[in-house]
């Protein structure tokens, strides 16, 4: 797979500075801070500082609210799934490829064991020709 980005890695495209949702924050929490960080996403970290997992907005509404369940009570750590990361010195195609193979639109960056940022779908289209855009497109979205 060839992209215009070659040779860029993970950490000059990713959005740095994540910040984590504490695993036994509650999901109002974690849609709050969503809301006023204007995302989707956010990665979950427990009390040792290490990434336990992602939280979406779409978990929060089909997993919490749909099934009745109180934000205040349900904690971000009991939604966390999807434990993919990619390290932050990665190629930005090996961070397509680890996408496109777990069907995910965002992904934690992860450097000296340490989360430092994130990389979405939108900061791949900027290094990708229309042709590899619509194909990961494709992929990920085939199965949701």
């Amino acid at each position: 797979m060839s992209i215009s980005g070659i040779g860029k890695t993970v950490q000059d495209v990713m959005h740095e500075g994540a910040q984590c949702v504490g695993e036994h924050d509650s999901l109002r929490t974690a849609a709050q801070m969503m809301r006023d960080m204007s995302v989707g996403a956010l990665p979950i970290c427990g009390e040792d500082d290490r990434l336990k997992g992602i939280v979406t907005d779409r978990d929060i509404v089909i997993k919490c609210c749909a099934e009745g369940h109180d934000l205040d009570r349900i904690t971000a750590g009991e939604l966390a799934h999807g434990l993919v990361w990619v390290e932050a010195s990665c190629s930005v195609e090996e961070a397509l490829e680890r996408m496109e193979q777990h069907q995910i639109r965002r992904l934690p960056v992860i450097d000296n064991h340490r989360l430092v940022g994130m990389i979405t779908e939108a900061d791949l289209a900027k290094e990708l020709p229309d042709s590899k855009l619509a194909e990961f497109v494709h992929r990920v979205y085939a199965a949701a």
